[in-house]
């Protein structure tokens, strides 16, 4: 609990003092999207009935108030957007999950180096369960369990994705890593695995924050960077080292415990989510190396507030995309839907 509330005072101070003058010095405005003209009619139907009206129900709303079906689906468009956090509060947001990747991180690999199971996996089952739990371990255990908690209750009150249940899976599964490796002394082959998936994550935020900020080249650099290390972690790394060592090292040294099963299990749903995260990565790298754009993001957050056709093309060159109202709209743990936030 007391970590926990560290961390959300780490948080608000660093939205305050640090991520907030650092978006404001780029240009970032503290503005939202376009506002919906007040209507009560249309935000009774918003509210109380539909925020996307079908075909029926927008040709009765422009006979009932004699306005157009177009600017109807625009006054919908506008009023979902108004709702949508700012960009400047996206911004701060991805800064302070940039700042704990990068730090944990950088925590994970000083540790780890001089670790003996870091080298030879092996050592992560020798003597067990009887291995010493060091400060540094507990600390680092700790923290990173007290971060994906508050990303699970995140979940709930941001906007929700179309990769939502993905994220719910992918954050209950590493929670219950954690606290099952935690509670069996597993915490050797634990770090290992805290350690990897770190090491993309930071590169997600940095792109998000050029996307944020405009740098689009720096923005789609970052992006094909933290493409290239999270399928080599997650879908060669991963495998070929973490679960070789928990499938096949542990059942030779210390025989199939009792929670071997549930153990692995895990692990292995964890390994489905990179595989289809994956996916998704070299499907935005495809259509951006083979078209120069990529359409519109399958989990999109913001919707265009253009005020032209509904059926302009909502593509922009990059391998991120910036809607009209500058918001973006890949926005997530791993460019899912282009991309997934991890």
């Amino acid at each position: 609990v007391d970590t926990l509330f560290l961390i959300y005072l780490f948080l608000l101070n660093s939205f305050r003092f640090i991520a907030k003058p650092c978006a404001i010095n780029l240009g970032i405005q503290d503005s939202g999207p376009h506002r919906a003209q007040p209507n009560a009619i249309l935000e009774k139907v918003f509210t109380s009935i539909t925020k996307s009206p079908d075909g029926r129900r927008l040709e009765g709303l422009s006979k009932q108030l004699d306005w157009d079906v177009r600017k109807i689906q625009r006054w919908f468009r506008h009023r979902r957007n108004q709702d949508k956090p700012t960009t400047l509060t996206k911004f701060c947001e991805s800064m302070w999950r940039f700042t704990f990747y990068l730090s944990i991180f950088f925590y994970g690999i000083r540790f780890l180096w001089t670790s003996p199971w870091f080298w030879d996996t092996r050592q992560c089952w020798y003597n067990y369960p009887f291995q010493p739990l060091t400060s540094r371990l507990y600390y680092y255990y700790i923290l990173e369990l007290a971060f994906y908690w508050s990303l699970m209750f995140s979940q709930f009150t941001d906007i929700k994705r179309k990769d939502f249940l993905i994220m719910f899976v992918h954050h209950l599964a590493t929670i219950g890593l954690i606290t099952f490796s935690y509670m069996n002394n597993m915490v050797r082959v634990g770090t290992l695995v805290l350690c990897l998936h770190d090491a993309s994550d930071f590169l997600l935020e940095a792109a998000k924050l050029a996307n944020y900020a405009k740098y689009q080249r720096l923005c789609d650099a970052f992006f094909m960077l933290f493409g290239v290390v999270f399928i080599v972690t997650r879908l060669g790394i991963y495998p070929f080292w973490i679960l070789n060592t928990t499938l096949f090292e542990s059942w030779e040294l210390i025989g199939p415990y009792p929670s071997w099963w549930l153990f692995n299990g895990l692990l292995i749903t964890l390994q489905m989510l990179h595989i289809i995260w994956s996916y998704l990565i070299i499907r935005t790298a495809y259509k951006a190396l083979m078209r120069g754009k990529v359409s519109k993001d399958d989990r999109s957050d913001v919707e265009s507030s253009s005020e032209e056709e509904d059926v302009t093309s909502n593509s922009t060159k990059g391998v991120f995309s910036t809607s009209s109202n500058g918001s973006n709209r890949i926005n997530g743990h791993v460019a899912s839907g282009q991309w997934t936030e991890e």
